[in-house]
């Protein structure tokens, strides 16, 4: 498998992770009693999003370096 074809790999296993892991660990804002004026009610407090990418990209390089032994394995 060419380099591109690992990128492209890795990019839609990062989106699928991504999805997964976006609702953890979410309150809304009415469940921390933080409600701001002129916002959804049940919009997230704090997303915390930089530290759900980071856990994307961790999760994801796992996944791929799993998907590559499995290759790997499969080829012998």
């Amino acid at each position: 498998m060419t380099i591109a074809t690992w990128l492209a790999l890795y990019f839609i296993i990062w989106w699928t992770v991504l999805f997964a892991v976006l609702p953890f660990g979410v309150r809304s804002q009415v469940e921390s009693g933080e409600v701001t004026s002129g916002t959804e009610p049940g919009a997230p407090a704090r997303p915390q999003l930089l530290r759900k990418v980071l856990a994307t990209t961790v999760v994801s390089a796992i996944v791929l370096a799993l998907v590559k032994v499995a290759l790997a394995l499969i080829e012998l």
